[in-house]
């Protein structure tokens, strides 16, 4: 909301800290976020805020140029549109970790052992982010909260991962914190009971900062560990040789106090028995209004096109080609798949990170629900949905939903002192809990921020159901449809227990090879079959006039299936004719593309369509010999030949289906052309360029590694994954 680029980095950076304090490595991110109309016109902007527009905009660089600096792949992109959003804007990262267990060594710290600093400075940035963050916004903020904002600096970061990825040094750490909320007095003032804190030994960006504001600065890209003091030497010297500064700031003391020095005199001494209680114990009354539910049964649209040309359906395909899902090669899902690229994953699945020279075919997937329409109407029911809709996108992924872990993410208004808006974020959670129980899914962690308020316009009740589960990586499945003629089927229950059922009919119709495409249903069945008649233009006629296709089925999963089945119910048929036909109402697959691309066409530049394209008026680079060279494993090697004028067409993508995966730095060799897709070549801005009459300097990317939409380089790194460049 304020600063929006700095905002979004810091976003995704942090989050990479967290799991990076328990030694694991994150490979794979998702970007979830909320606001309003991006379209509106700049006179709508309120007084005070920055427009939708320029903060869906900035936002995305931001977070996308932190991840594709420090690499890590964005498997999974979107974004909600909610006039409440314009309160506040919803941004909200979740990453997938891994770590061997014997790579983690967690002990009690004890007194005489070193608390160690590493990575970034210290500096006057900010300072009061946190809570800066969870506060609700007024007329000045703008001009009065900047600072709070942190500095994100990806390279820095990407050194301490490097460094914890070897197994020597982590276990020399007993406990480790990131530098979030609250700088040194939490990130170090947590690590013991008993710390004697040294604030002149921190490092700083620049002079002039007091013994509080080092005490409280969120400045990034830091690191507390504690080590026993034989073992500082060997910890510092291999951070060191990663070029990471690193020295002692801290010692931990057998008094059960944290006491904080600066300029040789005691700014701070507070007992832990204090600090322990959390401070005063507050009271809030909870009031729940009876709420009218009778919208959520309601058809959303009336006909396809209405459906296709909807912010809520509408594709999301610019902004998410902003981010580079491919970075470690181990992507299993791309985030749109099909021969034309056009099928968004709902899901984002990984590879396990391994080192070079191990094998794994151990994958994650991880899936996400959230509605804010549906929580505006009833929170309770909003929150219930979500987790079944996370955890029905994960079967429809391949995934089995009795090994599925859950996290929520909160985001309400203001809460103040009044009974009726806590009843808000206490229905959701009741919703969650309900269909926790019936499906047998546990929450680990969570966030919640209820600062959503700007003056008298509030965010729409929020809460995220984020769902990760482990499976094979010849287990995955990917949405689009495969073949003309397959039947296509609806697995769903009108209770926890026959919903539980259908998804495990599924499954095992899965792992015997007999689905070839799922959907997990979000805004309709008529949404599910029309992306998945994106990826390969492959059409569908329903043969089912019983259902409404437009109204929502809360943990219901479309599935193309290879045969009949007497095991759900059958909706339709693919077939080869490029229309989708439900009902009476019919339309072409490219008429609907159109339509459903068209609606934020103008927010993000989005990569031109597959297939040949013919680039006019080709420039020479000064001095080059009229080949492009091309780059392999470092060295240049001639290449591909250019003219001056044309220059033939671009090679068109064929992707194939993971089913193989020499761990992170393998070869992810293709099958059949029916599974998981892969990314296209991306032609950044030379087509737009060649049709303006524009100069244009053509470089072709090297031939692609088997099954990749990018150019696999091995790093020159030894503990980190390979990573792929997409071309």
């Amino acid at each position: 909301e304020i600063e929006p680029f700095g905002g979004a980095a810091t976003c995704i950076g942090g989050c990479i800290r967290d799991p990076l304090s328990g030694r694991a490595y994150v490979h794979q991110a998702m970007r979830v976020t909320g606001a309003g109309d991006p379209r509106a016109s700049l006179d709508q902007t309120l007084s005070g805020k920055l427009p939708q527009r320029k903060l869906c905009q900035t936002a995305a660089a931001g977070y996308s140029s932190y991840g594709n600096q420090i690499g890590l792949a964005t498997g999974h992109v979107a974004e909600l549109y909610h006039e409440g959003y314009i309160a506040k804007r919803l941004e909200c990262g979740a990453v997938v970790a891994a770590a061997p267990a014997y790579n983690v060594r967690r002990e009690c710290p004890a007194p005489g052992d070193v608390v160690i600093l590493l990575g970034g400075r210290t500096g006057r940035d900010g300072i009061g982010g946190a809570t800066g963050s969870s506060k609700s916004h007024n007329l000045k903020s703008l001009s009065t909260m900047a600072s709070e904002v942190q500095k994100g600096n990806a390279p820095e970061e990407r050194k301490i991962q490097r460094l914890f990825r070897d197994s020597a040094v982590t276990r020399l750490i007993k406990r480790c914190n990131d530098f979030g909320a609250g700088g040194v007095s939490v990130a170090i003032g947590e690590l013991a009971d008993g710390l004697r804190i040294d604030l002149d030994a921190v490092r700083k960006k620049y002079d002039g900062l007091d013994g509080t504001e080092l005490a409280i600065s969120e400045s990034q890209e830091r690191m507390a560990v504690v080590v026993a003091p034989e073992d500082a030497d060997a910890f510092i010297a291999a951070a060191e040789s990663e070029n990471l500064e690193t020295y002692r700031v801290a010692v931990v003391t057998e008094e059960a106090r944290m006491v904080m020095e600066w300029n040789g005199t005691v700014i701070a001494d507070l007992s832990r028995d204090f600090l322990n209680t959390n401070g005063a114990v507050k009271h809030a009354g909870v009031r729940v209004a009876e709420k009218d539910r009778a919208a959520l049964a309601k058809p959303r649209f009336q006909s396809l096109r209405e459906m296709a040309s909807s912010l809520k359906c509408a594709s999301r395909r610019g902004l998410v080609e902003r981010f580079d899902s491919t970075i470690g090669a181990g992507s299993i899902l791309m985030p749109f798949g099909g021969r034309t690229q056009r099928t968004p994953a709902q899901a984002m699945a990984a590879v396990f990170p391994v080192l070079p020279g191990q094998e794994t075919d151990q994958a994650s997937v991880m899936a996400w629900g959230c509605d804010p329409e549906q929580t505006c109407t009833d929170p309770y029911t909003g929150a219930y949905n979500a987790v079944y809709t996370s955890m029905a996108k994960l079967v429809a992924a391949g995934a089995d939903y009795k090994k599925v872990y859950l996290s929520f993410q909160e985001f309400f208004e203001k809460l103040r002192n009044e009974p009726g808006r806590w009843g808000k974020p206490f229905s959701a959670l009741l919703g969650t809990v309900d269909a926790q129980l019936e499906l047998g899914a546990a929450a680990i962690g969570g966030k919640d921020s209820m600062s959503g308020t700007f003056l008298d316009l509030d965010v729409p009740p929020t809460l995220i159901s984020f769902a990760i589960a482990p499976l094979k990586t010849g287990e995955v499945l990917s949405p689009e449809f495969k073949e003309a003629g397959h039947p296509v089927y609806l697995f769903s229950g009108t209770d926890a227990d026959s919903v539980k059922a259908a998804w495990e009919r599924l499954h095992d119709l899965a792992l015997a090879g007999k689905v070839r495409a799922a959907w997990a249903v979000e805004n309709g069945l008529a949404e599910g079959v029309m992306k998945m008649s994106f990826g390969n233009e492959i059409g569908f006629t329903a043969k089912n006039a019983d259902l409404d296709w437009n109204t929502l089925y809360p943990g219901a999963i479309v599935a193309e299936l290879t045969e009949d089945t007497a095991e759900a119910v059958r909706l339709g048929v693919t077939t080869a004719e490029p229309v989708v036909r439900i009902a009476g109402d019919s339309a072409p697959i490219s008429e609907l593309l159109a339509l459903n691309e068209g609606v934020l066409d103008a927010l993000h530049l989005r990569a031109p369509p597959l297939g040949e394209h013919i680039l006019k008026h080709v420039i020479h680079a000064p001095g080059h010999s009229g080949q492009i060279p091309r780059r392999q494993g470092g060295q240049q090697q001639a290449g591909v030949d250019i003219a001056t004028e044309v220059i033939g067409p671009q090679p068109v993508f064929r992707p194939g289906r993971l089913v193989d995966a020499q761990g992170v730095g393998g070869i992810i060799t293709p099958r059949r052309p029916d599974g998981p897709q892969h990314a296209p070549h991306r032609h950044h801005r030379q087509q737009e360029q060649a049709e303006h009459g524009q100069p244009v300097t053509a470089q072709l990317s090297p031939p692609l590694a088997p099954g990749r939409g990018g150019n696999v380089r091995q790093r020159r790194d030894s503990r980190l994954p390979l990573a792929a460049t997409g071309s």
